[in-house]
C-alpha cells in the first residue's frame, strides 16, 4: 500500500543546515522488501551501485525534499514504471506532494494494482521479455517542478498530462541525453562482466493511486538521477565490490575450539 508520509519538524531541523543546492529535489533509494534492508549504494567510476539478491522483491523509495509538488518519471531497466513504454522524461510519472515520501513497489497495472518489482535473472526481466534488454540494470528518475502551486491530496497521484508545452519533446530529449551519467560512461565503464540480473514482473498486489493535473515549469527535467544494480558476484567481477572475506577457522589456535567438554580417550 502506498501511503503519503510527511516529514516531522524534528527531521526538518536536522537537515536545515545542509545547503539546498547539495540536496536533490527528489531522493531515490531502494529497499529490499524481503529483508527490510535499505540497499546502500557504493560509488564506482562515477556511478552509484547497489547489490540486489535474485528472487527478492524490492521497492523504490522516492522522497520529495522540497515544499512544493514535483513530478517524478520513474524508469526501471529503461522502461517507464507507470506506462510500460521505453522510458523518456516527457512521459507520465508520479506526483509527490511537499515533503512526501512514497515507496513504489512495482509496475503499475491500474490505479489499484501493481506487479511487484523483483530481482531476477536477466532473461526473465520484464525489459528482456518485452524485447528491450539493453538498459537492464539501471533505475532512474527524471524530476520536474510545477508551474503552479495548487495540489490535491491524493495517494501518490499520477500526472494526467505528460508535457506542459508542445515544443518540449526535442529539447528535453537532448537534455536527457547530455545529463545521463550512464550514457556518457557506459562505453568507458569496464564491463567485462555481463549484466546478471534485472527486474521481473512479479505477483500482483494492491497499490492505490489516482490521477491529477500537473503543468511542468520547464521543458527539460531539473534533475536526472540513476542508480545501477547487479548481484554481488557480478559487482565483484566489475570491481565495484570486494569479495566477501573468507576466514579459515583452523589457521591458528583458538581458546574455544569446541562447544562442550569432550571425554578424554579411555574414559567411559
Amino acid at each position: 500500500m502506498l501511503r503519503t508520509l510527511f516529514v516531522l519538524l524534528a527531521a526538518l531541523a536536522a537537515v536545515a543546515c545542509v545547503p539546498l543546492e547539495a540536496r536533490p529535489l527528489v531522493e531515490m533509494a531502494v529497499v529490499d522488501r524481503d529483508t527490510g534492508q535499505w540497499l546502500d549504494p557504493v560509488r564506482h567510476a562515477g556511478q552509484r551501485w547497489i547489490a540486489g539478491t535474485p528472487g527478492h522483491r524490492y521497492s523504490v523509495r522516492l522522497t520529495n525534499t522540497t515544499g512544493r509538488r514535483v513530478l517524478v518519471v520513474l524508469s526501471v531497466d529503461g522502461v517507464n514504471a507507470v506506462t510500460g513504454q521505453t522510458a523518456h522524461p516527457e512521459q507520465t510519472g508520479y506526483v509527490l506532494g511537499p515533503w512526501q515520501s512514497s515507496e513504489i513497489q512495482g509496475w503499475r497495472k491500474s490505479l489499484d494494482e501493481v506487479a511487484q518489482f523483483v530481482f531476477t535473472d536477466l532473461p526473465d526481466s520484464y525489459a528482456a521479455r518485452t524485447g528491450r534488454p539493453d538498459d537492464v540494470g539501471v533505475i532512474g528518475v527524471a524530476v520536474f517542478e510545477e508551474a503552479r502551486r495548487w495540489y490535491d491530496e491524493y495517494p501518490v497521484p499520477i500526472a494526467r498530462e505528460s508535457m506542459g508545452r508542445e515544443d518540449g519533446t526535442r529539447s528535453e530529449r537532448n537534455a536527457a541525453k547530455s545529463a545521463s551519467p550512464a550514457a556518457e560512461s557506459r562505453s568507458a565503464d569496464s564491463e567485462a562482466a555481463a549484466q546478471s540480473i534485472g527486474t521481473g514482473h512479479g505477483a500482483r498486489e494492491w497499490s492505490q493511486a489516482s490521477r491529477t493535473g500537473f503543468e511542468r515549469a520547464s521543458r527539460a527535467p531539473v534533475q536526472i538521477s540513476e542508480l545501477r544494480y547487479d548481484d554481488h558476484d557480478a559487482l565483484v567481477a566489475r570491481g565495484v565490490l570486494r569479495p566477501y572475506p573468507r576466514y579459515r577457522w583452523r589457521d591458528r589456535p583458538h581458546a574455544f575450539p569446541e562447544g562442550f567438554v569432550a571425554d578424554p580417550p579411555g574414559d567411559y
